[in-house]
C-alpha cells in the first residue's frame, strides 16, 4: 500500500513538472513565432504585426464573437483573431471598450495566453504519453495549427472562415507553428531535465 502512493505521488508530481516545463517551452515558442513572423509579415503587408499566426486573420468575421463586437461598434476591419479574442473579454465580460493601444496590449497577452496554455497541455501529455514528443515537437505545432487556427478561432467568430483567407496566410500559420512546435519542444525538454 505504502509503495503505491509513493508511486502514484511521483507520478503526479512529474505531470506537474511536465506542465510547468510545457509552459515555459510555450512562453520561449510563444516569443519564437513572433521572431519568425517578423520579417515575413514585413516583406508581405509591408510592416511588421505582433500576435502570432493569427495577426494576418483580419476581417470581421459575420457570426459568433467577431458579429457580436461589430453590433456593438468595437471591431474594427484591421483587428485580428488574438486582438479580438483580447477586445472580447474586455467587452463581453468586463464591458469595458479598449483604446487602439489597449487592443494592441491585449492581442499579444492574448498571444502568449494561448501559446503558454498550449505548451502547459503538451508538456503534461509528454510526460503522460512520451510519444506525443515525436518529430521533436513539429507536429504538435501543426495540430494546434489544425484545432485553433483551421478549427476553433473560425468557429468562434474570433477570424473569419479558412477558406476566406489566401493559400499564403495558410503557408504563414502553419510555418509559424512548426516553428512554434519546435522551440516548445526544445525548451520543455531542456527545463523538463533541469527539474
Amino acid at each position: 500500500m505504502r509503495r503505491e502512493r509513493r508511486v502514484g505521488r511521483r507520478r503526479r508530481s512529474s505531470v506537474w513538472k511536465g506542465l510547468a516545463a510545457g509552459a515555459a517551452g510555450g512562453l520561449a515558442a510563444a516569443w519564437a513565432m513572433n521572431q519568425f513572423q517578423a520579417p515575413w509579415s514585413r516583406l508581405a503587408e509591408g510592416e511588421e504585426r505582433s500576435h502570432g499566426a493569427q495577426s494576418l486573420q483580419q476581417g470581421t468575421p459575420r457570426h459568433g464573437i467577431g458579429r457580436e463586437l461589430e453590433l456593438r461598434g468595437s471591431d474594427d476591419e484591421d483587428d485580428n483573431a488574438a486582438v479580438r479574442a483580447a477586445n472580447a473579454v474586455s467587452e463581453l465580460v468586463f464591458e469595458h471598450r479598449m483604446t487602439k493601444g489597449e487592443k494592441e496590449a491585449g492581442g499579444a497577452v492574448a498571444h502568449y495566453a494561448m501559446g503558454v496554455a498550449s505548451g502547459a497541455i503538451y508538456g503534461a501529455l509528454a510526460e503522460l504519453l512520451p510519444e506525443a514528443t515525436v518529430g521533436t515537437g513539429m507536429p504538435f505545432g501543426a495540430a494546434v495549427w489544425l484545432i485553433a487556427d483551421e478549427l476553433v478561432v473560425p468557429a468562434l467568430g474570433l477570424s473569419k472562415s479558412p477558406t476566406e483567407y489566401p493559400l499564403e496566410t495558410h503557408v504563414y500559420s502553419v510555418a509559424s507553428h512548426i516553428v512554434y512546435g519546435l522551440t516548445t519542444e526544445v525548451v520543455r525538454g531542456a527545463v523538463r531535465d533541469a527539474l
